[in-house]
């Protein structure tokens, strides 16, 4: 039996297929938004050291790309304030047509850019500019497709079907690899040359799906609800810091472990293999691959276990794995056995991050009234993501820079981080089959 058949139990037949079309459209144009996002930060680890910046040095090279990849991520919450707000006022349905056009322009503009050799130090200013618009899209879409599924699912299944709409970020990944892997596969002259702009300006076709998708979602009934009501908030943010504080800060701290672990796991990793590893882009690329294949049917696990064990059980779970984790993380990468490499970097992703990621979904939604949900599930979410997301794989550059190479400052920043969020778990309401408010 499939997730999507499941989803429909104890649910009438009309609703069921109502929910079907609400699960997938989400997952669909999620992926489109994930493959966008997440090119970029493979082209960082593989391309834009050697395209952007100026040769000489290159750690200061890969710093300053690393800082480029973290601007995506620092823009996230300016886009989860202005799509948040709007999103609680006007509705989930028309910021997410508007969020998956302003990655996609982003993203499509990106593989147009010429290279530091050709304009100098616009070249890396373009970047900058294109990857902070790319942050704003994404940091609006995430919250609108998790609200169209949490929203209006039952409340025994929010758990694994909130954590399915997350299966867009493997399959957008597992895209992002599959171009990659495929120009990679050039000799490098090419690649370097044009090669790895294919990726970026295939996406426009994948932004026309999945634009023409959501354009024929309907809006959740719960926003609908609100509007009935005549309780939409006027300033959404206004209200979550005066009177929502503490869930706020929570949903930020739930965050920051699964983030760190995806960064490092995902982009960092990817660096560190091959510029002092000496390994080649393509077990780093597999090993990537692996991961997001496995998430496929790990998300939806975990979700479904968090429906039947509770959240906060999957998170301490999840947070003593991430510390436990974080001195072998390294020790296995530097075997330098490809087999090792790979199975390392899926153990690192799939339960350093999927289970938070998955589970997060739904969890940072019901921390909040339907009134102020987009907002304060998307402002925490992001805020958390730019905290630790975007800035782990540059403090991990610097850290190994500043320590001569050594790994284990960036496996304490890991343990540091995992006991953040096992912190906020503990501050967290456990929110499985309980109703929304």
């Amino acid at each position: 039996m499939t997730v999507a058949d499941d989803v429909t139990l104890n649910v009438a037949p009309d609703e069921a297929a109502s929910l079907r079309r609400i699960v997938w459209s989400s997952v669909i144009g999620t992926a489109v938004e994930w493959y966008d996002f997440l090119i970029y930060g493979t082209a960082t680890a593989l391309v834009f050291n050697k395209v952007f910046f100026a040769a000489g040095n290159p750690t200061l090279a890969t710093i300053a790309a690393f800082g480029t990849y973290a601007v995506g991520f620092l823009a996230r919450p300016l886009g989860a304030a202005i799509f948040g707000h709007y999103g609680d006022r006007v509705g989930r349905k028309a910021m997410l047509a508007i969020t998956i056009m302003v990655m996609g322009i982003g993203t499509f503009l990106i593989g147009l850019l010429p290279t530091y050799q050709q304009i100098g130090i616009a070249a890396p200013l373009l970047l900058i500019a294109l990857r902070f618009l790319q942050g704003i899209g994404l940091g609006g879409e995430w919250g609108g497709a998790v609200l169209m599924v949490v929203e209006n699912c039952p409340t025994h299944r929010r758990g694994l079907l909130g954590s399915v709409v997350q299966i867009g970020n493997p399959i957008g990944n597992l895209a992002a690899i599959g171009m990659f892997a495929l120009v990679a596969s050039l000799p490098e002259s090419d690649f370097m040359a044009y090669g790895w702009r294919i990726p970026f300006l295939v996406s426009i076709l994948l932004v026309g799906v999945g634009l023409y998708i959501r354009l024929n979602m309907e809006e959740t009934a719960a926003f609908r609800q609100v509007q009935a009501k005549k309780e939409v908030a006027s300033l959404p943010l206004v209200e979550i810091f005066r009177h929502h504080r503490r869930p706020f800060f929570t949903a930020v701290g739930l965050k920051i472990s699964e983030i760190a672990y995806a960064s490092i796991g995902g982009v960092f990793v990817m660096s560190y293999a091959t510029a002092n590893l000496g390994l080649s882009r393509t077990v780093v690329l597999n090993g990537a691959f692996a991961a997001s294949l496995v998430a496929l049917f790990a998300i939806p696990l975990f979700g479904w276990l968090s429906d039947l064990v509770g959240r906060k059980t999957m998170f301490y779970a999840s947070c003593l794995f991430s510390a436990l984790f974080a001195f072998p993380l390294f020790w296995l990468l530097n075997t330098r056995d490809p087999t090792i490499v790979i199975c390392t970097i899926v153990v690192a992703i799939t339960f350093g991050q999927m289970v938070g990621f998955g589970i997060g979904a739904p969890w940072y939604s019901e921390l909040f009234s339907a009134r102020l949900r987009y907002s304060g599930a998307s402002l925490g979410f992001q805020v958390g993501a730019a905290l630790s997301g975007g800035l782990t794989p540059l403090i991990a550059a610097s850290l190994m820079a500043w320590s001569g190479g050594a790994t284990w400052p960036v496996s304490l920043l890991l343990i540091a981080c995992a006991a953040i969020t096992a912190t906020a778990t503990t501050f967290a309401p456990e929110m499985a089959n309980k109703e929304l408010t």
